[in-house]
């Protein structure tokens, strides 16, 4: 398990506007039931940007595209938005986010994201990281991300932008919180409202750990709302209290809706250190509700133990990997209103490396029942994304190593499985690859070889929309691609 303690600070600021750099058609190759992948990223926005070395070890790698995430206008399934780190530093961030849009599913163009210095008109931060959008039922197009400073201050900014025209330009940059250290601002993420038009909201984790050096920490979670269509945001506000057990702090917050009712169920997830901060004493996933568009919270609900352990290399435990634990992928069934949480967890490997596993609640998240393997039994995966199609079939997306060979320490064979659950039932499990096998090992190391803390997938009516990051080998200066493609579910 990761632990996330703030070691330095982040970023904040400015004004509006973004262009358009790229275009693109293009797909890659097939995967096993014939789809194609199409290729998001073209090209480098950030190429000629100098800004952003933190010291003479800080190593950017050009043309690296990670962490990609998606919205699906619901109007119209056919125009997509993807998001993504551009440029991925080693030592945190990036030289700043990207977006891919689309109007016809299939030829992508780049605009770029206003969140960080190397972006034209972008914010006074030297460094972005964690994108996230989401369309509301308008057709209005939010991004969330990070601006982070490490060289002339010490910064970590919240913001947001919106897009009125599908992902090509971006407008009403805001930023929703800044603060400098001790205080670090981490892991936000963004949900459009699919039922209120102009309503969105970001939630995020603030560590404080004042005074700096000292061994206490408290990591409570942080929200804002916009109910202008991202014009203006609320002042921030604590709405998960994490103050009552020391050295407690959460990580991951991620909002989903129940369309049917308007109920909001944020997840996330719950670490509690010991004194000198240098072991985890518990996990767990948690969920609040809000029946009132965020307005109150509930009361914590426990969904599940995290159980999760490091993520390395099976066949090398020296060579770290970097993806989704402690982070939780939730959906809601748009018919029964069935709740579920998939989450990286080692409960099936006895300890040993961590699986996808999934639990559910059919009363709302005040119950929750035992987890389930997704995942193959006896092979590592990492990073599960989860959505729900109209018909209630579960789909999940995520990354495994069956085709790594014992005793292989120098490639890491990796591909991206598609699961599907008819009526969220696993005995009723169909799975297919829909990525090529590539090497994981060619992808940046920033804390470990990373692909990305997350992936996406949404429910696009009966069908589901993954986007996921792809590494090439023997290419330095452009180790990584960002793919998407849309996918049927029986």
């Amino acid at each position: 398990m990761r632990v996330f303690v703030p070691l330095t600070a982040v970023t904040t600021a400015a004004l509006l506007l973004v262009t358009a750099t790229g275009a693109t058609p293009a797909a890659a190759d097939r995967n096993t039931d014939g789809t194609a992948l199409v290729k998001v990223s073209h090209g480098d926005p950030y190429a000629k940007c100098a800004i952003g070395a933190r010291s003479p070890d800080s190593v950017v790698y050009p043309a690296t595209e990670v962490e990609p995430y998606l919205s699906v206008d619901p109007r119209d399934p056919k125009r997509v938005v993807t998001v993504f780190q551009q440029d991925r530093w080693n030592d945190g961030g990036a030289r700043g986010l990207a977006a891919g849009w689309t109007t016809d599913g299939h030829t992508f163009h780049v605009s770029t994201l206003p969140f960080s210095l190397c972006a034209p008109g972008g914010a006074d931060y030297e460094r972005a990281t964690d994108p996230w959008v989401s369309t509301g039922p308008d057709g209005t197009v939010y991004a969330g991300g990070e601006g982070v400073d490490f060289v002339k201050s010490t910064r970590s900014a919240l913001l947001a932008a919106t897009s009125r025209d599908g992902g090509r330009t971006w407008h009403h940059l805001t930023t929703t919180h800044v603060d400098e250290q001790p205080f670090f601002n981490d892991k936000p993420s963004l949900t459009a409202d699919p039922i209120r038009k102009g309503t969105a909201y970001q939630v995020w984790n603030r560590l404080d750990n004042d005074p700096p050096g000292r061994s206490s920490l408290d990591g409570p979670g942080y929200i804002s709302v916009t109910r202008d269509g991202g014009r203006t945001w609320s002042r921030a506000r604590r709405f998960v209290d994490t103050s009552a057990v020391p050295n407690t702090q959460t990580i991951g917050h991620l909002i989903v809706a129940d369309r049917r009712t308007g109920t909001l169920y944020d997840f996330y997830d719950r670490i509690t250190h010991s004194a000198d901060l240098s072991t985890v004493l518990e996990a767990r996933y948690e969920m609040v509700t809000s029946t009132d568009a965020a307005k109150t919270w509930s009361r914590p609900v426990v969904v599940a133990r995290d159980t999760a352990v490091p993520e390395v290399d099976p066949n090398d435990p020296d060579t770290l990997l970097r993806a989704a634990s402690t982070l939780p992928s939730p959906a809601v069934d748009p018919r029964t209103g069935a709740l579920y949480m998939a989450y990286e967890g080692a409960d099936f490997s006895g300890g040993k490396f961590d699986s996808i596993q999934l639990v559910r609640s059919t009363d709302g998240g005040r119950t929750w029942g035992r987890p389930e393997l997704i995942s193959p039994k006896g092979v590592p995966a990492f990073s599960p994304s989860i959505a729900v199609t109209e018909r209630g079939t579960v789909a999940l997306t995520y990354y495994d190593l069956r085709h790594l060979r014992p005793g292989d320490t120098t490639t890491l064979p990796t591909a991206c499985q598609l699961a599907t659950l008819r009526h969220g039932n696993p005995k009723l499990r169909t799975e297919r690859r829909i990525s090529r096998i590539f090497d994981w090992l060619q992808a940046p190391f920033a804390g470990g070889y990373f692909l990305g803390d997350y992936q996406g997938l949404v429910a696009d009516g009966k069908e589901v929309r993954a986007v996921l990051t792809e590494t090439h080998s023997d290419a330095p200066r452009n180790r990584t691609d960002v793919y998407t493609t849309s996918l049927h579910t029986r």
